[in-house]
């Protein structure tokens, strides 16, 4: 059978690897790392389709390393132990001990991860894992200390141009055959920036015309042909990205029906509970917010709860906090006001603390007029007294601008209470 085009381009070497430049560019971190023969653990972050596997091999083959390779969906600790066994019995003397490359590390459990502590810490294995999700919240923090984290980025419009003219100007198959390249931009926006994806649809739309026909490459083409393999881009749940943006957008918009068809279609693909948990969670703060508190209580129950009973009764309760915050009233108030916040931080530098709002532990400070005329609030009628709290350049700066619901209606009240004139 003969190999797809994504493995027969895959690159063998680092001047072959497009793409990633910040990593393995000149004189940049990785390529530098590898230069040296020296490396040390580290994981691989970043969504599907931009080389983490590829980059893994590249370094095993150019250190001369024996590879081992697990695959978090399908191994377990005996097969954890087994590769770390063989590795153990790889190793000579004064040899560089063995690369043990794990896909998809975010899916192992604690006790995996366990069983990888001392094989990386005695230095019996390089570990280099690969992750579509944060490593903070998937990774344990004893594993994650012996590693360094290093981001890869979705493949922008230029790598992803110099991908597809590399594929049809190089493999054995494609240079045999004559393109009219008319427009691309169909099969840059299906591909979402993975390159895997790139080339599954360059060989689907190659093999829509007879071997001596002229391929000519249009937007209606490449949809046309895309609608009638779908999946080609949706392969191995490569639609992750989509679907949880379809998903979020759905229950930011206040539809519960949608939400929760898009709930069910990444239940139904095997999508990880805790990851979505993680984004209802996200999603509680950053567009319900103030409007409603208690959202942020309901995803923070509902990521603890699905940890707790697994699939398949974790549908239940996703739905429930689903529709709760679909249906709730929305606000980006608490967005907004941080990310205005930390605008205005960097805009203006570090403004000193006004003297007033300054603790004085010692005579000195306070003989330097530190925390004279603070006003202590509880002292004051209705808890409240107005005084000034930023620093003297933005004294009058208004960051929070509550916004028209019900409960942020209260809020607004109460500033203007306090504050008369300001709010």
């Amino acid at each position: 059978m003969a190999q797809p085009l994504a493995e027969r381009l895959r690159p063998k070497t680092l001047d072959e690897y497009i793409g990633q430049k910040h990593l393995v560019g000149e004189k940049a971190i990785l390529r530098k790392m590898i230069e040296s023969g020296n490396i040390s653990s580290f994981i691989l972050w970043g969504p599907p389709g931009v080389g983490k596997t590829t980059l893994a091999k590249i370094i095993a083959s150019t250190l001369n390393r024996p590879f081992f390779v697990l695959s978090a969906i399908n191994s377990g600790v005996k097969d954890v132990r087994e590769a770390i066994q063989k590795a153990e019995k790889s190793l000579f003397f004064n040899q560089p001990n063995p690369i043990l490359f794990i896909d998809e590390i975010h899916r192992f459990s604690k006790s995996q991860q366990d069983s990888l502590l001392g094989a990386v810490e005695q230095g019996i294995v390089t570990l280099i894992g690969a992750t579509t999700e944060n490593p903070s919240f998937e990774v344990i923090s004893p594993l994650l200390s012996r590693c360094q984290v290093y981001v890869l980025k979705s493949f922008d419009k230029e790598s992803l141009l110099e991908l597809f003219h590399t594929a049809i100007e190089r493999d054995i198959d494609l240079k045999k055959r004559t393109f009219d390249i008319q427009e691309t931009e169909s099969i840059l926006r299906f591909s979402g920036g993975d390159a895997r994806k790139l080339l599954n649809i360059t060989e689907v739309v190659v093999n829509s015309f007879p071997g001596d026909e002229t391929i000519t490459i249009t937007n209606d083409r490449v949809t046309q042909c895309l609608q009638q393999n779908p999946a080609v881009y949706d392969k191995n749940g490569e639609m992750h990205y989509d679907i949880i943006s379809a998903f979020i957008k759905c229950i930011r918009g206040g539809d519960p029906d949608a939400a929760v068809y898009w709930l069910a279609r990444m239940l139904e693909g095997g999508e990880d509970v805790k990851f979505i948990a993680r984004r209802l969670v996200i999603l509680a703060s950053e567009d319900i917010g103030l409007a409603n508190p208690n959202a942020l209580l309901l995803a923070q129950s509902t990521f603890d709860a699905v940890n707790q009973v697994g699939m398949p009764e974790s549908r239940i309760i996703l739905s429930e906090c689903t529709i709760y915050l679909a249906t709730s009233a929305k606000s980006n108030s608490a967005y907004s006001a941080i990310n205005d916040a930390i605008a205005l931080v960097k805009q203006t530098g570090n403004l000193p603390v006004p003297l007033h709002l300054r603790n004085a532990p010692t005579k000195l400070m306070k003989e330097l007029g530190y925390k004279k005329d603070y006003k202590y609030a509880h002292a004051y009628k209705g808890n409240f007294v107005e005084q000034q709290f930023l620093p003297d350049g933005i004294k009058d700066k208004r960051i929070y601008f509550p916004q028209s619901n019900p409960q942020e209606n209260k809020i607004l009240e109460r500033l203007k209470s306090w504050w008369k004139n300001r709010f």
